[in-house]
């Protein structure tokens, strides 16, 4: 199904298609590159739209608590609230990994306005672990 609403756009990273253009992403594709470029970079990394981005790159040194894991998920909330109309999020997990210290898996569970598509997204977050 088809949603103008949804868009389409150059794919992340940029790629060459085929044809020898540039390599384009729809649909739920497109939102879920988008999803991964908001929480990859951290406000103030463009230079001319200094408040775009997610604030969990402020918590690389912070503790692996139960408080770190609740202020992530809130910073994830309310950068995909501001930046990504195309949907709602419904939920944001934070689970540690047991095996490697010092990563992080953000859950992200959200509702496609348009089409009301449910879906998930997990982006890796990684810290650095206290001493």
């Amino acid at each position: 199904m088809s949603s103008p609403f949804i868009g389409r756009g150059w794919s992340f990273p940029m790629g060459v298609a085929p044809t020898g253009g540039v390599a384009m992403v729809s649909q739920d594709v497109e939102i879920e590159q988008a999803i991964r470029i908001i929480l990859g970079t951290a406000p103030g990394e463009r230079p001319m739209r200094p408040e775009f981005g997610c604030g969990i790159h402020d918590y690389v040194f912070a503790p692996g608590d139960g408080e770190t894991a609740g202020r992530l998920a809130h910073e994830v909330r309310v950068a995909l609230d501001r930046w990504e109309p195309r949907i709602e999020v419904t939920d944001v997990v934070v689970a540690y990994d047991t095996v490697n210290e010092g990563v992080l898996y953000l859950d992200v569970r959200y509702t496609v306005r348009s089409t009301n598509n449910q879906r998930n997204l997990v982006f890796p977050f990684y810290t650095i672990p206290e001493d």
